[in-house]
């Protein structure tokens, strides 16, 4: 596997910021070099350029494929551009019949001597989202995905080819490219894991068998005649983390394992103890309820980007990296401008580093929210 090559810029001009890493492309290049895959992340300042954005990637770079999306921010190095127009760039060298850029579920298929092992995904988020990405990742030997979904405050768009406007697109890997992922959460537990006695749609009835309003004030340590807007404001800050019941619910005390899915708490029935949640519920699930944690998240990154990095480098070596992390977190969440890329690079060393901040991040067949996926590309030079 070739050298990764990475370039980045910031300016209200996108043709301006996309000269500043054509030159940075140019730079890095080595004699011989021929890159065949692309990677384009573009903060939504630049959604409504993005058609000529790809047109120009084209005719600098010919011969590539590209994949991308739009995100609020996008991130490289140790450097995040958040609520900036500005744009990130990846580029490698991969065997010609190791990858396949798709822009549909249906166009994702073994044949032809291809066999998808494992898929970068981008997505337009849409009501059967949970249901696709599963679709998905049956297609895959491993069952593995990782990416996340468009966000912007303009048009969520993603790159595959082409300008993608809806569902499901990315880029699919044969065994012959390692990859090693991992995924972060960003919330901790405030109380025990439940289980889900009854439901009806999104709506979470009873607890243990008990009224899930009376296990939420529990868990909180709340009082049950506390006004409507103590009650609401304690709810706004409270998530619920879920597990589905085919799911292995094994974790250590006081976290979360990597197959728990954090949705928000999206109304309240006072008087029959009813909550709403952002998700289709299930009798037999578990649930723990929840709340963001900067310091848990801070000490899972740098948990996870251990791990990577060292199963990486066993495996020959770190050529390249993206991250993709909650448009909830990034260097604000953590306490100081650029502060989760710049922990992520410094934990994972000097490689060519991109990524977004995403509507909602994948992870095997998961939809996650407030956590990060970090994927690295390993293997001998």
């Amino acid at each position: 596997m070739s050298a990764f090559i990475s370039a980045h810029a910031g300016h209200a001009d996108w043709a301006i910021a996309f000269a500043s890493c054509r030159e940075q492309v140019v730079r890095q290049l080595q004699q011989g070099q021929n890159p065949n895959l692309g990677w384009c992340y573009l903060s939504d300042y630049y959604a409504e350029a993005a058609a000529s954005i790809l047109a120009a990637l084209r005719d600098a770079m010919p011969g590539l494929h590209w994949v991308g999306a739009v995100g609020v921010g996008v991130g490289a190095g140790a450097v995040e551009y958040f609520d900036e127009p500005a744009m990130a760039l990846m580029l490698a060298e991969l065997p010609p019949e190791s990858f396949k850029v798709f822009s549909s579920l249906e166009t994702v298929e073994a044949g032809s001597g291809f066999e998808p092992f494992a898929a970068l995904v981008h997505a337009i988020g849409v009501a059967d989202a949970a249901a696709q990405l599963k679709a998905l990742s049956e297609r895959m030997a491993s069952g593995y995905l990782f990416g996340g979904l468009s966000s912007s405050r303009s048009q969520a768009l993603c790159l595959a080819d082409d300008v993608q406007a809806e569902g499901l697109s990315g880029v699919a890997f044969n065994s012959d490219v390692t990859i090693v992922s991992r995924v972060t959460q960003g919330c901790l537990p405030i109380g025990p894991q439940r289980v889900i006695t009854r439901a009806e749609g999104n709506l979470l009835v009873t607890l243990d068998g008990a009224r899930a309003m009376d296990c939420v004030l529990e868990d909180l340590g709340l009082d049950s005649d506390l006004s409507d807007q103590e009650l609401n404001s304690a709810l706004a800050a409270t998530l619920a983390g879920l597990v589905a019941t085919s799911e292995d619910a094994s974790a250590k005390p006081g976290q979360f394992g990597a197959n728990t899915e954090v949705r928000h708490i999206v109304g309240v029935g006072r008087k029959s103890g009813v909550l709403a949640i952002a998700e289709t519920l299930e009798n037999g699930m578990r649930l723990a309820f929840c709340q963001r944690n900067a310091v848990a998240a801070q000490q899972d990154l740098l948990r996870i980007v251990g791990e990577v990095r060292a199963q990486a480098e066993a495996a020959g070596g770190m050529r390249g990296a993206l991250y993709i992390s909650c448009s909830g977190r990034g260097g604000p969440h953590f306490g100081a401008r650029h502060a989760e890329f710049k922990m992520v690079r410094e934990a994972l060393g000097d490689i060519p580093l991109i990524g977004f901040f995403a509507g909602g991040e994948i992870a095997r067949h998961h939809l996650y929210g407030y956590t990060g996926v970090l994927t690295v590309f390993a293997g001998p030079a």
